[in-house]
């Protein structure tokens, strides 16, 4: 099975602090609650993040220089095409934006397997297992099937990706 999304298919919403928007891609949720969940959004200045209980997550710079997230007790640098996971629910702010940058954003319900998260740029036959998510960042194919910049595809079953992608499997 493969499912393709497009940037027709995805929702614009605010950030839960009110201070950015999200373009959510894909939410799947069990009883009400997200069990994970697929974004994008932009970084313009210095500021914090929403909190998200009970939710880990793994953001990766897609556009632009990226920046640090900083919370009391660590900094990690998000750089582009880099990965960097944290937990929703520890108090984290972006600082030193020096230009605007757009990530790609994976939420994972806390407990779950933690996604493998992996940017990939030259052809990659990857295996089955799991739910598989492909976003591409440029003109791409998976499967054989033509991908737009920012069009993800989700299967259940091994497949051939070349162009630019992230590629994020939930077991």
């Amino acid at each position: 099975m493969i499912r393709h999304l497009t940037p027709a298919d995805y929702k614009t919403m605010p950030w839960a602090n009110g201070k950015g928007v999200t373009v959510e891609m894909l939410r799947v949720e069990v009883a009400g609650a997200v069990k994970w969940r697929l974004s994008r959004a932009s970084v313009v200045e210095d500021g914090d993040f929403s909190l998200f209980p009970g939710i880990d997550r793994n953001l990766t710079v897609i556009t632009g220089p990226g920046f640090d997230l900083v919370s009391a007790d660590a900094t990690l640098p998000a750089r582009p095409l880099h990965p960097v996971a944290f937990p929703g629910d520890v108090a984290i702010r972006a600082a030193g934006v020096a230009a605007p940058s757009d990530d790609f954003n994976v939420m994972t319900a806390r407990g779950l397997p933690k996604p493998q998260v992996q940017v990939i740029t030259t052809p990659a036959d990857l295996s089955a297992g799991g739910t598989l998510a492909i976003f591409a960042l440029g003109e791409a194919t998976a499967g054989g099937l033509a991908l737009g910049r920012y069009d993800l595809v989700l299967t259940d079953a091994a497949i051939t990706v070349s162009g630019p992608v992230i590629a994020v499997r939930f077991a």
